[in-house]
């Protein structure tokens, strides 16, 4: 099945169970096409989902990398559920306090109609969780070996994959960034100019990285290829990354988060991170207020909740998730389901010596920081917006879902999670249907709301209305299979999301 590239065209597919079925939704064809080749392969939805996690790092890079950190949720047939938090570490274990001090390279971003400072080089840099966190639930849930897991993103890496046009738009924003250093200038601009829409992205020090790993017993930055020269790089261009960090990095399993209302079942994320908390606490408020029928006083109602619910959680400036973020779902054929959020925040633009990695700038990222850069203690891990979720619907469907989009993840999947819940409508239908977001300052709005919609929305707070549908408004992916066996894969068409029902 050809996932397609269009920019505002729904990629929804949905085939009767009459053979041995898995779902995929992400945010790139490439990442797409490794799952659905390990779920051929007899994998199931953990390798498929670690397989795509490994293939993202180089179709979708400006989003995601092993630098970074993510969360993974994990239901089993039997219903068992785990979620793993491999996010970001303050870095610095080992070092004076007086070595703590910021020192990061700033970067003048050009965004549509204004400017911002990014923060990036070394000292940007925090303690890495992906690759862990991969390898660990690949250890703990997977089937397949890992070589086998690791192979479609190696052949990306080392024959190409095409550039996408969200991404491409994301390379062309962070260009500076990418540019920073040698060793990336390498990966994502070795002409001089980065690759345009359509183009070869190759990362040939990537796929010997992963060639490597598939024969060795890595468990983790610790002991990868190449990590005695991540820590000597750090510490000669004065980043704050050390030996001691990698080796105390843990993958901590957390009890998922849930709640019930209207016959329905949440299960995502919960504290440290703040988005799964945020979106809960907002249902309880629209739950308290008898969940309002009418589109126009539910929106207006979901803004209130969603504002009063940040504003009550504790350290809620902490809780701005990274800016780069992707997220991909997976159903297997045994029914077992894989929500899965990372990021690897604005990028670095410093890479792992030696092996194509991108490192992450969270300790750069100023909304992560509001006691200043840098204050946070070495080994605490840093909260986060991400929120990876299962829902149980009242027809006896299970869904799979979760967002990127920095601050506005929660709003995003508050707004698909009603649209299923309480509207019924499909993936499709709750995915594309326009969506608001308050900024702390205004309420932004996609088209498509009604005017009265619109004039409610205003009455309540000023009200900014975008010409077209935007990735600003998150990139929504989900797998649905309803209780009959029938799968349904959505990727969001604001982030070229891709859906395939692949036949195993």
């Amino acid at each position: 099945m050809n996932p397609g590239n269009g920019a505002h065209t729904a990629r929804q597919i949905a085939c009767p169970a009459v053979t041995p079925q898995a779902a995929i939704a992400c945010g790139n064809p490439g990442t797409a096409a490794a799952a659905a080749a390990i779920l051929r392969r007899g994998g199931n939805a953990v390798d498929a989902a670690v397989g795509a996690g490994f293939a993202a790092a180089i179709a979708e890079p400006g989003l995601t990398s092993l630098g970074g950190g993510g969360f993974l949720l994990l239901r089993q047939p039997d219903g068992e559920q785990h979620l793993l938090d491999f996010f970001v570490n303050a870095p610095g274990r080992g070092l004076a306090r007086a070595q703590l001090a910021p020192h990061f390279t700033p970067v003048t971003i050009a965004f549509s109609g204004t400017e911002q400072i990014f923060h990036a080089g070394y000292g940007s840099v925090a303690v890495p969780g992906a690759l862990d966190g991969y390898l660990l639930a690949h250890r703990r849930f997977g089937r397949l070996p890992l070589a086998d897991v690791l192979e479609p993103a190696r052949a990306m890496a080392e024959d190409g994959t095409p550039l996408a046009r969200v991404q491409g738009t994301v390379l062309q924003l962070l260009f500076d960034i990418l540019t920073l250093t040698q060793e990336a200038r390498d990966v994502f601009a070795p002409s001089g100019t980065l690759p345009a829409v359509g183009d070869l992205l190759r990362n040939e020090h990537f796929g010997q990285f992963l060639r490597q790993l598939g024969t060795t017993d890595t468990t983790g930055w610790r002991d990868a290829p190449g990590s005695e020269q991540l820590v000597a790089s750090m510490t000669s261009h004065r980043g704050l990354v050390t030996s001691a960090d990698l080796s105390s990095y843990e993958v901590v399993e957390r009890t998922p988060l849930t709640m019930s209302f209207g016959g329905v079942r949440l299960t995502t994320n919960p504290a440290p991170s703040f988005g799964g908390s945020i979106i809960t606490d907002a249902l309880h408020t629209l739950m308290n207020d008898g969940f309002p029928q009418h589109p126009t006083t539910r929106s207006v109602q979901m803004v209130r909740a969603l504002r009063d619910a940040t504003e009550r959680a504790k350290d809620s400036r902490r809780a701005q998730s990274a800016k780069g973020t992707t997220h991909l779902s997976v159903v297997d054929g045994d029914g077992a389901f894989v929500s899965m959020t990372t990021s690897n925040g604005s990028c670095s633009g410093v890479m792992a010596q030696g092996t194509g990695v991108q490192l992450n700038n969270v300790m750069g990222e100023a909304d992560l920081h509001p006691d200043g850069f840098h204050a946070t203690e070495p080994g605490t891990r840093i909260g986060s917006m991400m929120a990876p979720m299962l829902l149980d619907l009242p027809d006896g469907s299970v869904v799979a879902l979760g967002s990127g989009g920095s601050e506005r993840i929660r709003s995003a999947l508050l707004q698909v999670i009603m649209n299923l819940a309480m509207d019924g409508n499909g993936l499709a239908g709750a995915i594309v249907a326009p969506r608001i977001h308050f900024d702390g300052v205004a309420i932004q709005v996609e088209p498509g709301l009604p005017a009265h919609t619109l004039a409610a929305l205003a009455g309540e707070l000023p009200v900014n209305s975008w010409s077209t549908p935007d990735l600003y408004f998150g990139g929504v992916h989900a797998v649905r299979r309803s209780a009959d066996g029938v799968l349904t894969a959505m990727g969001d068409p604001r982030r070229d999301g891709v859906g395939l029902v692949v036949e195993l």
